[in-house]
């Protein structure tokens, strides 16, 4: 859970939309939290008077509409990349294809994160809650520790458990990341050759559309093959999946190959997919021929999936805290003492493909488990 902060270190939150209903529902949303960690310092209806505004007000964090008159959300979003580029933005958009396209755009552009907008919930008091259940986590991660004393911010490593001694080669890759996931893949994908011998298996915290976006945009940018998962595909070397927004990822062994699985069960740490459910799936099958990394996201998750690949003799990477939106998933692998190693964002793809192929060349090929989840 994220700190209370005293009143003095308030997160102050300006709030930009052209909609009068979407502004009040935010301002109301922020203001009936019972944390009183957040405020909303101000509102602009379009992008240029929320420029005017943010020297006035002083925001923390800004919450931005793509679609706006005058001036819109991405246009407004370089301005304040160029005048404030550590400014925390959270992007609100509609969970549409153009909206999912339009928020991916805000992301390469330098969003920090991402809200939806509640549609079909019935009543004010329903989108609110919805509001709140997705808003304020994110506003309290991205904010926080930059307002805590430096020595708390970075959690300590326990010590290390005495893991199995990893002893045959890597044959699958599995990565679970969130906030500030899309733009870490971007720069990781890429630097995958053609010619990868393993499957890449990925769980990113994202709604239906975006995970079929990211995808595409993904593969244009990259030399293997990257698809959202529809379930049923045979693992293949060379070739990425991700999870599909709404459905949890697994792996399963059919004889001498490996088949994704979707399935709609219970979310975990509210996500789904969720990198747990993935991690298990691919510990379980694959155990010591895991490559598990645990990229930038906030929260918890992927911990517990992480834990079962080191048992079963699998490695685990992480990104580092500088080069981390939200350095919650990756810090608390860390701090479980569960990192063969930490990374900057810019290495993390050619350490991925380094492991692999040493760990190819030294050992010997898997083979099948004989049970599968």
């Amino acid at each position: 859970m994220s700190p209370i902060l005293p009143n003095a270190a308030k997160v102050r939150v300006l709030i930009v939309d052209d909609s009068i209903v979407v502004r009040k529902i935010l301002s109301d949303t922020l203001s009936a939290s019972t944390d009183p960690a957040i405020e909303v310092v101000s509102s602009a209806h379009d992008g240029k008077i929320a420029l005017a505004k943010i020297p006035l007000c002083n925001p923390d964090l800004i919450t931005l509409d793509i679609e706006m008159p005058v001036m819109n959300g991405l246009e407004t979003l370089v301005q304040v990349r160029k005048l404030y580029p550590k400014l925390p933005v959270i992007m609100f958009s509609t969970l549409t294809e153009r909206g999912a396209a339009a928020t991916l755009d805000a992301l390469s552009l330098g969003a920090s994160d991402y809200a939806t907008k509640p549609s079909n919930t019935g009543s004010p008091a329903a989108a609110i809650d919805r509001v709140r259940e997705e808003l304020i986590p994110k506003i309290k991660a991205l904010c926080t520790f930059d307002k805590l004393p430096a020595r708390t911010r970075r959690p300590e490593p326990m010590s290390r458990a005495a893991f199995p001694k990893r002893s045959r080669r890597i044959d699958i890759v599995a990565i679970g990341t969130s906030t500030g996931g899309p733009n870490a893949l971007a720069e990781v994908f890429p630097a995958i050759p053609k010619n990868f011998p393993v499957p890449i298996v990925t769980a990113q915290h994202m709604p239906p559309i975006f995970t079929r976006l990211l995808a595409e945009r993904l593969c244009s940018h990259s030399q293997i093959s990257v698809e959202e998962a529809r379930g049923g595909e045979r693992l293949s070397a060379g070739h990425a999946w991700i999870a599909p927004g709404n459905f949890h990822m697994t792996v399963m062994r059919d004889k001498m190959d490996a088949v994704l699985v979707i399935n709609q069960d219970p979310p975990e740490h509210s996500c789904r997919p969720a990198v747990d459910v993935l991690f298990r799936s691919v510990a379980a099958n694959f155990g010591s021929g895991t490559l598990a990394v645990v990229m930038t996201g906030m929260g918890s998750d992927g911990v517990e999936g992480a834990k079962l690949i080191r048992e079963a003799g699998g490695e685990v990477i992480v990104q580092d805290e500088a080069s981390s939106v939200v350095w919650g998933m990756p810090g608390l692998t860390y701090a479980s003492g569960l990192a063969d190693a930490v990374y900057p964002l810019r290495q993390l793809g050619q350490e991925i493909v380094r492991r692999v192929l040493q760990s190819r060349a030294l050992a010997p090929p898997l083979q099948p488990r004989s049970q599968a989840v």
